[in-house]
């Protein structure tokens, strides 16, 4: 048997040398080599490694904009056929397959329905949020901040937060809470230099001179950045937490309203109906009793006879359900993980087999990554709560528990449960945006009192 059909071991990723010839030191390298040859690529022609490995060696990789720390990937499964054929983990793609066989070609494709390819992929992207969020976590407590405004000249030093105030405030140009930026430094030396080469943040034009380009950005309000350049998607700490979502809608997403206004009103509330969407299909339902009922007749899944025999608090109903959202999402059976081209052909093979009932370990989806709603709009996230009874007496004292009485914002920041949560290095300072919508609903009190 191929090792690419049984994985008996963890993956483990090229970092400690066997030879001083051997993965480290080409790791240590500033390029990247080829899979199969010993061509070697800055990392920054990325493009032209690739193009490179298709020419010349017909191997395709699949999604490789997916993938977290590409030298890493590349050092990898250079590794792994060299150790065994490609066809061990390809799928093999022939192309002009109805003319003569000296015209035809073999092309293999390395993809993520390999599980090891999968599996390695999972693990380069754990490996880079850890490194972002130890990285975001210093740079919010770091005292010695020191810069000038791009636009007054003013300086400033202490923390990061107070130039970027200064900057929304006094100049309206904003680029972000500062909670949701990472390698700030950086960030601030790319917007600098595009300024003194007298380039237009947001149009991206160049001007003849400085003042000809601050009056263009003040009079088209372009005191921004633009959304379209994916230069700045590694300053958001969004883009390390869940592929495929745009730091535009960080951007979007201004909650300086919390700075200014500490006290909310909740004298207009005004009850809307649920209509929660099934985990497993696109049925609605307009209370949380139907659509349990829908989802226990239509597919055989008891979610409240699951969360009383797993003891299911609040916050693992959240991250159930945003696993179960994602697999289905993408066609994968969250129960032997295998892969299919349709939903509908997914959950005719969950059905037929009873999959659907048979969760995977509770270390599968019982982790930080899955407190982030995998559709923004998950109303049945709302409907989630806890159940006093399901509460064992030796845990109650480790629930925590936050009062709605607390005036102070910083006092709230302080006691929140997401400072113990960076402690235990699950650290996820942008937990509560992931939940925030839950707080519209009052059956989640727990939720709005987490919100920083």
């Amino acid at each position: 048997m191929s090792g690419a059909a049984v994985l008996l071991q963890p993956l483990s990723l090229p970092e400690s040398p066997a030879s001083p010839d051997g993965v480290a030191a080409v790791e240590s390298s500033p390029s990247v080599p080829c899979i199969f040859c010993e061509e070697c690529y800055v990392l920054a022609e990325q493009s032209q490694l690739l193009k490179h490995m298709i020419i010349e060696h017909k191997l395709v990789i699949a999604d490789v904009k997916l993938v977290a720390d590409f030298k890493r990937y590349i050092l990898y499964w250079k590794k792994r056929f060299a150790e065994q054929p490609v066809t061990d983990f390809c799928s093999v793609i022939r192309t002009n397959s109805k003319a003569p066989l000296e015209e035809q070609d073999n092309y293999f494709l390395l993809c993520d329905v390999l599980p090891e390819d999968r599996l390695l992929r999972e693990q380069l992207q754990q490996k880079r949020l850890r490194e972002i969020l130890e990285q975001q976590q210093r740079e919010r407590y770091d005292t010695s901040f020191h810069s000038m405004c791009m636009f007054c000249d003013q300086e400033f030093t202490g923390n990061r937060s107070v130039l970027l105030n200064h900057m929304a405030r006094e100049h309206a140009f904003n680029i972000g809470l500062p909670d949701n930026i990472v390698n700030c430094y950086e960030f601030l030396a790319v917007l600098q230099e595009k300024l003194d080469n007298l380039q237009c943040l947001y149009c991206e034009k160049v001007f003849r001179d400085k003042n000809t380009l601050k009056d263009h950005m003040r009079k088209k309000q372009h005191r921004r950045i633009n959304a379209k350049n994916k230069e700045y998607d590694r300053f958001y700490i969004i883009n390390y937490l869940e592929f495929g979502k745009s730091w535009e809608e960080v951007q979007s997403e201004d909650d300086r309203e919390l700075l200014d206004n500490l006290e909310e009103d909740w004298s207009d509330w005004e009850e809307h109906p649920v209509c929660a969407v099934c985990l497993f299909c696109e049925q609605q339902a307009d209370t949380t009793e139907k659509l349990h009922l829908h989802m226990q007749k239509s597919h055989g899944f008891d979610f409240l006879k699951i969360k009383s025999e797993l003891g299911l608090n609040f916050y693992q109903q959240v991250k159930l359900v945003n696993f179960i959202r994602r697999e289905i999402h993408q066609c994968r059976c969250y129960s032997c993980q295998e892969k299919f081209q349709s939903k509908g052909g997914l959950i005719s093979h969950m059905q037929e087999t009873k999959h659907i009932t048979f969760l995977p370990a509770r270390s599968t989806w019982d982790q930080p990554q899955y407190y982030f709603p995998t559709y923004e709009n998950d109303t049945l996230l709302c409907t989630l709560s806890d159940s006093e009874d399901l509460i064992p007496e030796d845990q109650s004292e480790d629930v925590p528990v936050v009062s709605e009485d607390i005036s102070s914002l910083k006092a709230l920041k302080q006691s929140s449960i997401l400072n113990q949560l960076l402690c235990e290095e699950i650290g996820i300072p942008q937990v509560t945006k992931g939940l925030q919508h839950v707080q519209k609903h009052p059956s989640v009190n727990r939720a709005k009192q987490l919100i920083a």
